[in-house]
C-alpha cells in the first residue's frame, strides 16, 4: 500500500498536469475512500480559492539548477470544482526583493516564492511544490510520450547542452533545435526542449510563447495520463508514483493530503473544468534596463491584479 507521501505526490502530479481524474481512479481502486473523504482538514483558502504554485527547475546537470524555469499557479475553486491555470514568465521583476521571479526559490525557498508571486498578481499563494525536470522527462517517457500540434515552426540555435557550459569553442555549448508546424509525437527529452527553448527566432523566442508551449505540454500529458492505456495499467501507475516520490518537493503537510483528494473528487464530478489565463497583456519591458542590472525583465502593469482577480472569479 503506498504511503501518504506517495498520495501527496500522486495529487501533485494531478495538479501539475491538470489530471485530477487520475486521483479519482486511484481512490476508487483502494480501500481508503472512507478515510480520505471524512475528517479532512480544510485547506488554506481566501475567497473560496486555494492557490498552489508549481515550480519547474532544471536540477542537477543544468546551468542554474535551482533557478525556476517555469512558474505555474494552480487555483482550486470550491464552489464549482473548477481548476484555473496561470503561467507567470520567469523574467517578471519582483520589486520588493529586487530580483527576477526565477531567482526567488534560490534566495528564499518557498516562502520568498509565495510572497513574490502574491506581490505580482495580488492573490495569496497557500502552498508550493517543486518538480525537477529530470523527473518530468521520465514521467513523459513512462506514459509512452505525448502528442501535440506545433502552432508555428521555429529554430533555436542556442539551446544549452547540459554539462558543456564552458566548452570551447562557444558554439560547442549549444545545439540547434528545429520544430515544424503540425502534429508531432514527443518523448520526454524532446518535450522538455520544446518547453524550455528560450532563444528561438521570431515570436517563439518570447517568454509568452514559451509559457504557451509549457501549457501545451501539460495539456498533452493530461490527455495521455487519463487515457485508458495508462489508467488500466497498474505497472505504469506504479512507475509514475515511484518517479514522483523522488522528483517533487513541497510544503504541503501530511494532514492535508485527504483534503486534496476530496477536491479531486469534486473536480471530476463537476466535469473536469480546466481553464487557462494569460498575462501577455499585463507585462511590459522597460526601455531603461539600468535599474535592473541591465537584465531583460518584465514589469507588471497597474491592472494585472484586477485581471487576475476577475479571471479567478469568473
Amino acid at each position: 500500500m503506498p504511503s501518504f507521501k506517495l498520495f501527496l505526490h500522486y495529487f501533485l502530479l494531478v495538479v501539475f498536469a491538470s489530471i485530477l481524474g487520475l486521483s479519482l481512479w486511484y481512490i476508487r481502486h483502494t480501500s481508503l475512500v472512507a478515510e480520505i473523504i471524512v475528517d479532512a482538514i480544510p485547506l488554506a483558502s481566501d475567497n473560496g480559492l486555494t492557490n498552489i504554485v508549481i515550480l519547474g527547475v532544471g536540477g542537477a546537470g543544468h546551468e542554474g539548477g535551482d533557478l525556476t524555469d517555469s512558474v505555474l499557479v494552480v487555483s482550486l475553486r470550491y464552489k464549482d470544482g473548477v481548476v484555473k491555470l496561470l503561467s507567470i514568465p520567469r523574467d517578471v521583476w519582483v520589486s520588493s526583493a529586487k530580483i527576477k521571479l526565477n531567482a526567488a526559490y534560490h534566495y528564499g525557498g518557498f516562502p520568498l516564492v509565495e510572497t513574490s508571486i502574491s506581490q505580482v498578481i495580488g492573490v495569496p499563494i497557500h502552498y508550493s511544490a517543486l518538480i525537477d525536470f529530470a523527473g518530468f522527462v521520465k514521467l513523459i517517457d513512462i506514459v509512452g510520450g505525448i502528442d501535440i500540434v506545433v502552432e508555428r515552426a521555429f529554430d533555436d540555435y542556442k539551446y544549452p547542452i547540459p554539462g558543456k557550459e564552458t566548452a570551447e569553442p562557444e558554439t560547442a555549448r549549444y545545439e540547434h533545435l528545429h520544430f515544424d508546424a503540425g502534429p508531432i509525437h514527443l518523448d520526454g527529452t524532446t518535450a522538455l526542449k520544446f518547453a524550455r527553448s528560450r532563444h528561438a527566432e521570431g515570436e517563439e523566442g518570447t517568454d509568452f510563447a514559451r509559457s504557451a508551449r509549457q501549457q501545451l505540454i501539460i495539456k498533452a500529458l493530461q490527455d495521455k495520463i487519463i487515457s485508458s492505456d495508462t489508467l488500466f495499467n497498474l505497472q505504469t501507475l506504479t512507475q509514475i508514483l515511484d518517479n514522483l516520490n523522488t522528483s517533487i518537493k513541497t510544503n504541503i503537510e501530511r494532514p492535508l493530503y485527504r483534503s486534496f483528494f476530496n477536491f479531486g473528487l469534486h473536480f471530476v464530478r463537476n466535469g473536469r473544468q480546466l481553464q487557462s489565463g494569460s498575462l501577455t497583456n499585463y507585462l511590459v519591458t522597460p526601455q531603461n534596463l539600468t535599474p535592473y542590472g541591465g537584465a531583460w525583465v518584465l514589469l507588471p502593469t497597474d491592472d494585472i491584479k484586477s485581471y487576475v482577480a476577475k479571471f479567478l472569479a469568473e
